[in-house]
């Protein structure tokens, strides 16, 4: 066969890969333009692009010259082949996809959201289609595939607030009423709103109760946990109530000793600093909940753009036209700075480890 046979017998080929090429970066482009400031846009991407490049590759080699039984064969081959990837990996990669895209729909939980599943507990950083990302209050990522938040409870703190708790145990020997003002008293300082007291259980050697309280600030969990559980030691101690197990034994010789420690003034610096923390431990997971606000507000700033550009075309008076001008062209420069806002720091958050 000379040259110009070859040629000719791999034209089609040729022409189906060129094809092919086009259409990848084509719809690729368009899609990376339907994207620009939205993130949740990226699993549709990356489901189209993937399925793209499947049909390419098929494609290519059924386009290859080869006579009619061997492309038959070729194509069962092929079916054969996509069958068993699918039936083994349908309990993980398509059920995990399937479950990043459930959970996309049914937006229980976005970027920036404290969420418990299993005894994981962080703050979301990524949602992608196969794995959602947590910061934990070690401040180290951890990946959570899809399919385990689809399959088990996941608790999510409402960014309007959540209640927080302190347990201790006490004997039957304080008074309880004592116990609940002092409980309460811990709470206010605290700054929480609504408190209360349970009496969780009654048991052989004393009473198990629990302070509860609304944190408004949600983003402070950790920290805020923490105070409220020093400001309950220091609320009983003052209030003179023991804080040990009614059989608590020493073996030195204490006599009438009260195991309350001395009251300390507390370092109010120190107080102040220890709220920071909680910006460092959650670090990546901050950046992708100011992003969700920002694209928030794109949404909000997009309907009203709708919206006066509806009242542009039905206005009637030059004035009014004028008016309505100016607002959107306006809005149309905040959109494009807010874009390119959310963009510069997507790409901050997907440099940062």
């Amino acid at each position: 066969m000379d040259v110009i046979g070859i040629v000719k017998s791999f034209s089609g080929t040729f022409f189906t890969i060129l094809f092919f090429v086009l259409l990848y970066y084509g719809v690729r482009f368009l899609l990376n333009r339907q994207a620009k400031g939205n993130t949740d846009a990226s699993m549709i991407r990356s489901i189209i692009l993937f399925s793209i490049l499947l049909v390419a590759i098929i494609s290519v080699i059924l386009a290859l010259p080869m006579s009619p039984d061997l492309r038959a064969q070729i194509s069962s081959l092929i079916g054969i082949v996509i069958s068993a990837v699918l039936a083994l990996s349908s309990a993980t990669f398509i059920g995990n996809a399937l479950a990043g895209i459930m959970i996309k729909s049914i937006k229980s939980f976005k970027p920036g959201d404290f969420i418990e599943v299993n005894d994981l507990f962080g703050r979301i950083t990524e949602m992608g289609l196969f794995h959602t990302e947590i910061q934990t209050e070690n401040r180290d990522l951890t990946t959570i595939p899809n399919l385990n938040l689809a399959t088990n409870p996941v608790r999510v703190k409402r960014s309007s607030g959540t209640f927080i708790a302190s347990e201790v145990s006490l004997g039957y020997d304080v008074n309880r009423v004592v116990v609940e003002k002092a409980l309460l008293s811990a709470a206010k300082k605290c700054g929480l709103d609504d408190a209360f007291v349970l009496i969780t259980s009654l048991g052989d050697f004393s009473i198990v109760y629990r302070l509860q309280g609304l944190l408004k600030e949600v983003k402070s969990i950790i920290m805020t946990k923490s105070r409220l559980n020093a400001l309950v030691l220091d609320e009983l101690h003052a209030a003179n109530i023991e804080i040990v197990s009614p059989n608590f034994m020493n073996q030195r010789q204490i006599g009438e000793t009260v195991f309350i420690p001395k009251v300390e003034k507390e370092d109010e610096d120190a107080v102040k600093e220890s709220k920071k923390v909680e910006n460092i431990i959650f670090d990546k997971a901050e950046e992708a909940d100011s992003i969700e606000q920002r694209k928030k507000f794109l949404n909000e700033l997009e309907s009203k753009l709708k919206s006066f550009n509806e009242q542009l075309a039905e206005a009637t008076t030059e004035e009014e036209k004028k008016l309505l001008m100016q607002k959107i062209q306006k809005d149309t420069a905040t959109r494009e700075k807010l874009v390119a806002r959310i963009e510069a720091k997507l790409e901050e958050l997907s440099d940062k480890e």
